[in-house]
């Protein structure tokens, strides 16, 4: 009874990651969108997407504002693919088997991405910070670095994960 609530839970949980997966890759497309109509129309800048408005640093330098847009697009895209590597992970989970190398291999990765995702964002907020020092009335709209401790937190897990690996074979061989 407990086994199947859990793999319920895990599908619902598949379903959701892919939903924010795709969700987010339509979040970077658009963006990309907005920033190549803005690069002919300087007017698009100020409604970039959803109502970022980075006009400001479009009209004191086009290059830093590419530089921003670029890190922004950076920022999805890896998000993107963390949330595809959480779909391969949910989707390999299996009940009776839960210890495998691939799992491991994958939410490594995952602990990875997520590291270069925080990385990104604290070159973001520098540039921001930067350029707000340099532009008068620019809005700084600074993004949460808690992906630090997200990626230690996963990293940690798959750690676990590896040793499960580890017992289990260990297991195997002995019976």
């Amino acid at each position: 009874m407990k086994s199947s609530k859990t793999v319920g839970i895990l599908m619902t949980m598949n379903v959701l990651a892919w939903i924010v997966f795709i969700g987010l890759m339509i979040k970077a497309g658009a963006m990309i969108v907005s920033y190549s109509v803005s690069v002919t129309n300087p007017e698009a800048a100020k409604n970039l997407y959803m109502g970022l408005n980075l006009s400001n640093i479009r009209e004191y330098d086009f290059w830093h504002y590419t530089g921003v847009v670029s890190l922004l697009v950076a920022i999805l895209t890896i998000e993107a693919y963390t949330a595809f590597l959480v779909t391969k992970v949910l989707s390999k989970i299996k009940m009776t088997n839960p210890f495998t190398v691939e799992v491991v291999s994958i939410m490594e990765r995952i602990s990875y991405y997520i590291f270069g995702t925080w990385v990104v964002v604290m070159l973001y907020n520098a540039q921001i910070g930067w350029l707000a020092k340099k532009i008068q009335g620019l809005q700084e709209h600074y993004i949460s670095g808690e992906f630090i401790f997200l990626a230690g937190v996963v990293f940690v897990f798959s750690q676990i994960f590896k040793k499960g690996v580890e017992i289990q074979t260990e297991n195997e061989l002995t019976v």
